[in-house]
């Protein structure tokens, strides 16, 4: 085996261990699947905000980077598919790090502090769901990041 093909070897290992990590790394462990936390409320006010993204940096780099080696390999044979490699993890890598950036941009959001009906004021920042107002009873669904306000119907 040559020292460049050793190379690539090397490096398409080294992608395939970096993308494990980071998928990995998106299986946080929460509640348990099935249960929800939901707590009724009044609003006591809304702010409007900007959300920034929750995707998670680098990922797209990794992923396309991965996919450019994938591709490569199926290109040529010997020193070729060895080049084709590494300037598919290369090209891929870039791509995906752009289109990533294209999902990263802030979305509009509200801060809704609703107070329960033990008195706690709890404050949820969340994507604009239309119709909420102050002094509408809502539901509270979820607890921590993944808490949403939503209008009791």
């Amino acid at each position: 085996m040559s020292a460049f093909s050793s190379l690539v070897s090397r490096i398409g290992l080294v992608l395939g261990v970096l993308g494990v990590l980071v998928l990995s790394g998106c299986a946080a462990p929460g509640m348990q699947p099935g249960s929800m936390s939901v707590r009724q409320g009044t609003i006591e006010q809304i702010t409007p905000t900007q959300i920034q993204s929750t995707h998670h940096a680098g990922i797209g780099a990794v992923v396309g980077g991965l996919a450019g080696v994938g591709i490569g390999s199926l290109i040529g044979g010997g020193t070729g598919r060895d080049v084709a490699m590494v300037l598919g993890a290369v090209g891929g890598a870039v791509a995906g790090n752009e289109v990533q950036k294209k999902h990263d941009q802030p979305v509009p959001g509200q801060q809704v502090i609703v107070r329960t009906g033990s008195g706690v004021l709890v404050a949820v920042t969340q994507p604009v769901v239309a119709g909420l107002r102050v002094g509408q009873r809502v539901y509270i669904e979820g607890s921590g990041e993944t808490a949403r306000v939503m209008a009791q119907q």
